[in-house]
C-alpha cells in the first residue's frame, strides 16, 4: 500500500479524507464542494477541497463514476484526468453532461473516482529505423471490428 498525503482545505469539518468503498476497490470516490447545475451538452470544472502528495513516480488518474454516466450521463471529457506526482493545488474535476437533463450538483456528491498507478519515464533515442512488426503502420480499425 503507497502512502498518499492528502491536505484539506476547504470547509475543513465538512469533507472527508477518501478512502475506498470496499476492499476491491481500485479507487477511491471524489466529493464536491460545490452546489451548481450543469446545462446539458455543457461542462464544469468541480471543486473537491483536497490537494494531494503524490509520490514521484506515480500518478492520479481521474475517471468517471459509472452509475452517473450510465444514469445521469456525466461523464468526464479528458478521462482519465492526470494529477502529476509535482502538482500540489486543489483536486478539480472536469465533468461534462451529455445527458438531455440539467445535473445538480450538491455539496458531497460523489463526482468522480479517483486511480494511483505506476509511471514509467522514458528516455527516447533517435534511431535511422525501427523494428518491424506484425502489424507494422497499420492504425485505426485495421485489425478489425
Amino acid at each position: 500500500m503507497q502512502e498518499i498525503n492528502v491536505k484539506i482545505w476547504r470547509e475543513a469539518n465538512t469533507i472527508a479524507i477518501p478512502e475506498y468503498a470496499t476492499a476491491g476497490a481500485s479507487g477511491v470516490d471524489l466529493c464536491s464542494t460545490m452546489y451548481g447545475m450543469i446545462k446539458p451538452g455543457e461542462q464544469a470544472l468541480i471543486p473537491t477541497g483536497i490537494k494531494l502528495q503524490i509520490p514521484e513516480g506515480y500518478e492520479a488518474q481521474i475517471r468517471p463514476r459509472s452509475g452517473l454516466a450510465l444514469n445521469k450521463k456525466i461523464t468526464i471529457p479528458n478521462s482519465p484526468g492526470t494529477i502529476d506526482s509535482d502538482y500540489r493545488g486543489e483536486i478539480m474535476v472536469l465533468l461534462k453532461n451529455e445527458g438531455d437533463e440539467p445535473f445538480t450538483i450538491i455539496f458531497g456528491d460523489r463526482i468522480a473516482q479517483m486511480v494511483f498507478v505506476p509511471v514509467v519515464r522514458a528516455k527516447f533515442e533517435e534511431v535511422k529505423s525501427l523494428d518491424d512488426s506484425q502489424r507494422g503502420s497499420g492504425g485505426f480499425g485495421s485489425t478489425g471490428i
